[in-house]
Formats: C-alpha cells, structure tokens, sequence
C-alpha cells in the first residue's frame, strides 16, 4: 500500500489512467448518450461505473487537477486558485509554482514505489505542479516540442503524434493529450497515467453544439482505444461550465472594485480573481469567485451586508466561514470571499479586464454552480466502494476509485 495525504492506496494491478476533462459539465455527457454519439460512454454506464461528483470551489483548473492528483481538498495542498495575492511578497502571482504545494502527489509517491508513470496535460501552466516530485514523464501538449529527456522524462515527445503541435487555443490541444497518453499506453506501458484536457471546446460551445457534439464523439473515440487495451479507466472534470451573459450577449459582470471603493474609499480593498491566467480568450479573467482583501477589517461587516444584498451574489463569506465551507487554506484567501450565481461573473472593474477576444458570449465557472462533474470508469467498483460512492463523491476520489474501488 501507498500512504499519501492520510489515504492508502493499493499499487496498480493492470494499467490505469485517468483522464480530468476540463470544464466538462455533465449535460455534454448527457447530450451524448441521447444521441448516441458516444457509444463508449454508454457501454461504461451500462457496464462500468456512472456517477456524479463534487468538484473543489473555486471551481478552476488548478486547485481541482491538484485536489486529483493528492486525493485531499485545497486547505491540505494550499493551491486555492490558478492566482493568488501573495501577501509575503506583497504581490499578485500565478500560482503555477511547485513551490506553492504542501503536500506531496499520489504520482509522485506511486513512482517512488517503483510504478511507472506518466502525465501529459494540455496547458503548460499545469505540467510543473503536476509533475512535482515526480520520476517519470510529465509533458504538455502546449510544449511538446520541447521537451527533454531530464526535463521531462522523455525526448522528442513530438514522435509519438502524427500531428503537429497544436495552438493553445484549440480542441486538438486537447485530442493531442490523448493521442500522445495512447502512444505512450502501447510504447512505454506506464502503470499509471494521468491526463488533463483543456475547456476551449467547453467556453465556446455549449451542450448541444455540433462543434461539441463533435468534440465529445472525438473523446469517446479515444475512450474506447483505452477500454480495449485493458485499462481501468477513470473520467471526470475539474470543474462544469455555465453561460454567463446577458440576452444581448455581453457578459453578465458585478464589477466589485467600483462596488467596493463607494464603500471603503480608494485603496480600501483589494479584489483577487483567482481564475486568472494566461489564457485570457477562455474567459477574460471573468468567473464566478473572488476574494477581498480589506485595509480596515473593520469594514468587514459593511462589506458583507453590501455584498450579500447586490444582484448576481450568491454567497458571500469571511475568511473562516468559507474557508471551512470549501476547505481552502485560510492565509492564501482575503478577508471575504464572494461566490457569484450561476450566470453571473464577478470582475475587478471593467477597465480592468479587455474582453475584445472573447469571440462568443461568455461562458464561465469558478463558483457552486459549476461544482457538478461527472465519474465515470469503464468498471464497475466493488460492493464496499459502490456503497461509498453513494454518499457524498468528490472529483479527487477517483484514484482512490480506479486503485481501490475496482474488483481485480
């Protein structure tokens, strides 16, 4: 058994990967099924294992892939957003630092037993937390040609696709991942692998457009591959994705800066929006959290009822109370935390954010409404798990499922 983060784990006895498809709401799975457009996936329902779960909140890219990767919530790993105020520093920073961790990942540790084991993720922004501490290959597409043996694990990663290395902006970053995580299947037979998707498709196209229709059959496709090469395959999703604009199309915003300078002054509070990153035509730095950081705390009552009572909030914390709420690390979150609705966004001010790449009407997370994401493996679990997994299933208990849950 491996130990990590207070769960035991037993080591692979076939292959398994797991695949985190980013901003994967369950209704594209949904769309899916009743379409028949993704066969495999009905073959895992029928025969396997389909459930929902919970994602971590805030519902971004980093705190749930590294929530994954550990099996604990963002209070036991410490990345609680993509981004973050660095208050030591004094600083606004990307929180893509393995030097931000906490904790130690399950990769690293399945590794360091001895297991053979690969990553490969769309964004770039990932490959240096998910692959800390780890002695194996760990690559994003958004760099694969890049790569190098003491970098990565792997030279030339470039070999194992036959397409070239795609825009960060695309649906083939994605496809790339799994291209390159099947090629490594039948190449290097790691033992486990895990592979992390970007939402392009997801911030573009809502359930129901051809252009995801098409993009979930393409997944399937590569769902299937893994599921006949004898893999325990588990799926699921860092976090959902919801529209948040108005009937004409523009983006449904409560900009808090402007809100909060009438009540504390200028240079009375900071707003922190932890979904930035450097990918800013996903979503213009536009979600559905936020957090404040006050010069008076005690402004921290007039800023709560003030914020409580405006359109679009729907939750509204201090800094104890919703870090126990979502299970974030207290000293990496301000004095309040802000959840906005399910179609609505919350900004800085509006100077602050240059939505002119935004080529649709946006669509976004971040918040409770986009917490809901499938879990899916093409096995069924165990009586013991099955009964478990009825309760309360969090996204970051699906390695626990394919190690665990699934009858040898």
């Amino acid at each position: 058994m491996v130990t990590v983060n207070g769960r035991s784990y037993r080591p692979p006895r076939r292959p398994v990967v797991v695949v985190c498809i980013d901003g994967s709401e369950p209704e594209y799975f949904e769309r899916g099924l009743a379409g028949g457009t993704t066969p495999a996936v009905a073959r895992f329902r029928a025969q396997g294992t389909y459930r929902l779960a919970r994602s971590v909140v805030p519902s971004f890219t980093n705190p749930n892939n590294l929530s994954i990767v550990t099996g604990a919530p963002a209070a036991v790993h410490g990345i609680a957003g993509n981004y973050f105020y660095d208050a030591a520093a004094g600083r606004e920073v990307m929180m893509n630092d393995p030097g931000f961790l906490r904790c130690g990942t399950l990769l690293a540790a399945l590794a360091g037993e001895g297991a053979r084991v690969a990553v490969v993720t769309a964004k770039d922004k990932l490959r240096r937390l998910l692959g800390h501490g780890l002695a194996g290959v760990c690559f994003s597409s958004e760099k694969a040609a890049e790569t190098t043996k003491d970098g990565h694990g792997i030279e030339r990663a470039t070999d194992l696709v036959a397409m070239p290395v795609p825009d960060v902006y695309s649906a083939a970053l994605s496809e790339y991942v799994l291209a390159a995580g099947l090629a490594l299947l039948e190449r290097e037979r790691p033992d486990v692998m895990y592979l992390s998707l970007t939402d392009y498709v997801q911030h573009k196209h809502p359930p129901g457009d051809a252009v995801a229709t098409a993009f979930y059959a393409m997944l399937d496709r590569y769902f299937d591959a893994f599921d006949r090469a004898g893999v325990v395959l588990g799926i699921t999703a860092d976090h959902g994705m919801n529209a948040k604009h108005r009937a004409d199309g523009s983006p449904n915003v409560v900009y808090l800066s402007p809100l909060l300078e009438r009540l504390v002054g200028p240079g009375g509070a900071r707003v922190v929006l932890p979904i930035t990153d450097p990918y800013v035509a996903h979503h213009g730095a536009l979600g559905s959290f936020a957090t404040v950081y006050l010069e008076d705390r005690a402004a921290l009552g007039a800023v709560r009822a003030r914020l409580t009572a405006t359109p679009g909030v729907a939750e509204v914390h201090d800094n104890a109370a919703g870090c126990a709420r979502f299970e974030l690390p207290p000293d990496r979150l301000g004095d309040v935390i802000v959840v906005g609705d399910t179609h609505t966004v919350l900004g800085k001010s509006p100077a602050e954010h240059d939505l002119s790449l935004l080529e649709e009407p946006l669509r976004s997370h971040g918040g409770v409404s986009e917490q809901t994401v499938p879990f899916v493996l093409n096995r069924p679990l165990d009586a013991a798990w099955a009964r478990r997994a009825e309760a309360d299933l969090r996204n970051f208990d699906m390695f626990d499922a394919v190690l665990n849950g699934v009858a040898a």
